[in-house]
């Protein structure tokens, strides 16, 4: 009777075991760019980059941004286990001043909503 038992709880961890999902996680190398002081009218693009630590294709669904003056892209394609992406962000450095924006990235993954933050300062033109 002990053996049948122990048979029965080794073949249940196993099956519940065996029927966890997979699952992508996304770890990015810094959640927060930082531009400096940068010159008005600069290159705004900064890239953030990203790893799939996870067993499972990593999708990511959405990428937004809390204004309309920082345009974030996407990768298309899924990112799969072990492999890197970036997600690109371009920030209008027409517009002088403090930088502080949010960008909010949705995936599949464990953690679904990520935050990333940019700051800095657009500095106005000198001499005049």
């Amino acid at each position: 009777m002990k053996k049948l038992l122990m048979l029965l709880f080794v073949g249940l961890t196993y099956l519940s075991v065996s029927a966890q999902e997979k699952v992508a996680k996304i770890e990015f190398k810094s959640d927060v760019i930082d531009y400096g002081e940068i010159a008005r009218g600069s290159d705004g693009i900064r890239v953030f980059e990203f790893t799939n630590t996870g067993d499972a294709p990593l999708i990511i669904s959405k990428v937004t941004s809390s204004c309309g003056c920082t345009i974030p892209k996407k990768p298309e394609e899924p990112i799969m286990p072990g492999a890197t992406g970036q997600i690109e962000v371009k920030y209008d450095t027409q517009r002088v001043g403090h930088i502080r924006k949010t960008i909010m990235v949705t995936s599949n993954a464990a953690t679904p909503k990520v935050p990333l933050k940019i700051k800095g300062q657009v500095m106005p033109d000198s001499g005049k």
